[in-house]
């Protein structure tokens, strides 16, 4: 190179002014890399009785009979932007328990809150044929040592202590009326927006002030939307405007928010949005089905609502959102025949043993990290939300707070790096040693266990088993426990040890007062 040209070269960069690496990419990679390195707003959108077809997100691969007759774009585009879990689970065939494990990161089975919460000490568990229940956590979650609640750290309060502004709107039911954990500030949550120890709401009406009217339901009148009351706002509208309000004030307070989103919807009492409730009459639903139609899709403008506003914050590409139900669609009773069938082609639901009562659907978006367009069918259940969102908010001790959870951290599976090895064969586990009242198929005391492509259920009524090949008989039509006696001993083993390791409490035998236990399979 002439000494000239090296001169000329020198000169042209003392007089071009220097600028970072980062400065020098494109604005879209400058947000990526803020994305990668900042906390992530994370919205927990919960939709109360959701069953795994009562959306269009076709979970089978192939949409359905039912899939069509319901309207939900956004709960669509939600799946398009992101990653959707064919084979999720809620971790209990009703809700209290499944929330509660939402919370905890604990199964049922170790939080011993086995059946849904009301009243402090009540018993809710229906009388059942020859069993009685154990003496379970009947109180629910409490943030202080009590009899009968289950008391330990907290997601809401663990994400707080992280930086987070934690805000819960709808329906909580994690603690007993008149008990401390009724209250979700109590638990950890900076705002609170309608939750109480209440399961459902006395109303969905602004007409009737979200209130059954009655001073025995008056525990389910939801609180703090006066603003509302003899409008016609819908509960599931009022709850978004709040919701979005509550964005709003976080990112004024230039903090991060945990958003957990818990419509009572679609919970009864089945009530008509009248937004909506044309359209499905005009279809020829049922009448009863048309207004469960027109809580779905308030629901999933609700979600679209909410997503909105975060875009207009310009947080759309680092907030993790996760879709979800606590446990199978109804369909033992108020739902238009044929009962039983409209988790179809998932047998029974909500109550049941069967897949209708707890596969549920999940979907993830989060631009930042997770692939647009992705379908799973990874086995997970609610006990993996916790450990995930405590490693993606960066929580210091997340490792010691989960250590010996049953519980994993979906992060690697989300971002697409190599997932555990052993997670296709993981060991799902379900407890439920109560009667939820109404009979159906599968719906009694049971305890079961999935691994891999086989699911085995213990039904404590009439000491029976049932196996079931998930992977060819996914409406659990043939029981093969006396074809593959093999594996129905393998996964009874299986299950009792899992019970015995959680500390499960066993239904009572009411003739000998002694708990009844898992039998080894023969």
């Amino acid at each position: 190179m002439s000494k000239p040209l090296v001169a000329a070269l020198a000169l042209l960069a003392l007089l071009t002014p220097w600028r970072h690496p980062i400065a020098q990419r494109a604005p879209q990679d400058v947000e990526r890399r803020a994305a990668r390195q900042a906390p992530p707003n994370i919205i927990l959108f919960v939709v109360d009785d959701l069953g795994w077809q009562d959306t269009q997100v076709p979970l089978t691969g192939v949409p359905n009979a039912l899939n069509p007759r319901y309207r939900t774009p956004n709960a669509l585009a939600l799946a398009a932007g992101g990653m959707t879990f064919t084979d999720f689970y809620a971790a209990s065939p009703v809700c209290s328990p499944t929330r509660v494990t939402l919370i905890t990161g604990q199964s049922p089975a170790r939080t011993r809150v086995t059946n849904w919460t009301q009243h402090e000490n009540e018993e809710t568990s229906e009388p059942f044929p020859q069993l009685l229940p154990p003496d379970w956590n009947r109180n629910g979650v409490s943030p202080s040592p009590m009899a009968h609640a289950f008391t330990g750290p907290l997601l809401p309060g663990l994400l707080r202590e992280a930086g987070y502004r934690t805000i819960h709107v709808g329906k909580a039911h994690w603690g007993a009326t008149g008990t401390r954990g009724e209250d979700p500030m109590a638990l950890g949550f900076d705002v609170n927006i309608g939750g109480t120890s209440a399961g459902q709401p006395g109303s969905y009406l602004g007409t009737r002030n979200y209130s059954s009217g009655t001073a025995q339901g008056a525990f389910r009148d939801v609180p703090g939307l006066a603003k509302y009351h003899g409008t016609n706002t819908f509960l599931t509208e009022a709850l978004t405007l709040e919701a979005n309000r509550a964005i709003d004030e976080a990112v004024a307070l230039q903090r991060p928010f945990f958003l957990h989103v818990a419509h009572f919807a679609v919970h009864t009492p089945i009530e008509p949005d009248a937004r909506f409730l044309q359209r499905y009459l005009d279809a020829g639903l049922p009448l009863v089905e048309a207004r469960y139609a027109s809580l779905i899709e308030g629901m999933d403008k609700s979600l679209g609502d909410v997503l909105a506003n975060v875009e207009r914050h310009g947080l759309t590409r680092n907030t993790l959102v996760i879709f979800l139900s606590d446990n199978g669609g109804l369909s033992a009773h108020t739902r238009a025949a044929p009962l039983h069938s409209h988790n179809a082609p998932l047998r029974s639901g909500k109550g049941s043993a069967y897949e209708g009562g707890i596969r549920v659907p999940m979907l993830v978006k989060w631009p930042a990290r997770v692939a647009a367009g992705v379908v799973t069918h990874l086995p997970t259940i609610t006990d993996d939300i916790f450990p995930t969102l405590l490693q993606v908010a960066g929580v210091a001790n997340a490792k010691a707070l989960t250590r010996g959870m049953i519980g994993r951290d979906l992060h690697p599976a989300l971002t697409g790096r190599a997932a555990d090895s052993r997670s296709a064969d993981r060991k799902l586990l379900w407890h439920y040693p109560h009667f939820w009242g109404v009979n159906g198929p599968g719906i009694e005391p049971f305890s079961a266990l999935r691994t891999g492509r086989y699911k085995l259920i213990y039904f404590y009524g009439q000491r029976r088993f049932e196996l079931y090949d998930l992977s060819t008989d996914i409406g659990e039509a043939t029981n093969l426990v006396s074809t593959k006696p093999a594996v129905a001993t393998r996964l009874a083993a299986q299950l009792r040890k899992a019970l015995v390791d959680a500390g499960a409490q066993m239904p009572i035998d009411a003739n000998t007062g002694k708990a009844v236990t898992i039998p080894a399979f023969r």
